[in-house]
């Protein structure tokens, strides 16, 4: 049976979207601009400041005025880190099943650890968690497999016997590099250009406790 289950945390363990998407608005009208549709900004939410600016302010990290805004949208994100963000539907089940079943689990993200530390923390999981490990950890971030093979390092963990699920391309890039197998959470945001289906994943899931299906499935086969 797989020892370990990984999890990129913004549109995979949990719903971030809607705090992100506040303090974009807050940003916008900041600047006297009218609030992007959350539809719209839902899928940039994996692309992190980068995504959101662009699809708020039409920037790209290169223009002139984009240092000083993505600068004030981490200092007003680092103040509302918790208002709306929740476990996705059917996560804190999961979460309990693979505790009775003495599989560890832990969180691997590109969020810096200064804002996601916390975010798990407000959800009551930090102390559940094997490990945490964030986009600044380490050097390289995903879709390199460093951060994973950090949080193996971490948790004593062989990343042959993990699974890591995310739900863009570069969290199945990065735990297949670090030899996981790798689930795509269709639930998430899917910030990626190229389709669920083209990303390798060893296989795609459209609700958390499917992983739970995909572990009995492997444990049969291994």
């Amino acid at each position: 049976m797989p020892e370990a289950v990984l999890f990129d945390l913004d549109g995979t363990l949990a719903d971030t979207a809607p705090d992100l998407a506040g303090i974009l608005a807050h940003l916008q009208h900041e600047n006297g601009l009218a609030p992007t549709p959350f539809e719209v900004l839902r899928p940039q939410v994996s692309n992190g400041v980068r995504g959101l600016l662009g699809a708020g302010f039409g920037l790209t990290p290169d223009a002139p005025a984009y240092a000083d805004l993505a600068q004030r949208f981490l200092t007003l994100y680092a103040a509302s880190l918790y208002v709306e963000t929740c476990l996705f539907p059917g996560m804190s089940e999961l979460l309990d099943s693979l505790d009775e079943r003495g599989i560890v689990w832990g969180v691997v993200t590109n969020k810096a650890e200064r804002f996601a530390r916390p975010i798990i923390e407000a959800l009551g999981l930090a102390e559940r968690s094997i490990c945490i490990v964030g986009g600044d950890t380490v050097a390289r971030a995903k879709p390199f497999p460093d951060p994973l093979l950090h949080a193996c390092k971490l948790a004593a963990l062989d990343p042959l016997r993990c699974i890591y699920v995310g739900d863009d391309i570069r969290d199945i890039k990065a735990g297949k590099a670090a030899g996981m197998r790798t689930l795509a959470a269709a639930y998430g945001y899917l910030g990626s250009n190229e389709p669920i289906e083209a990303w390798a994943a060893d296989a795609i899931i459209e609700h958390p406790l499917e992983i739970l299906s995909f572990i009995e499935k492997t444990d049969r086969v291994l």
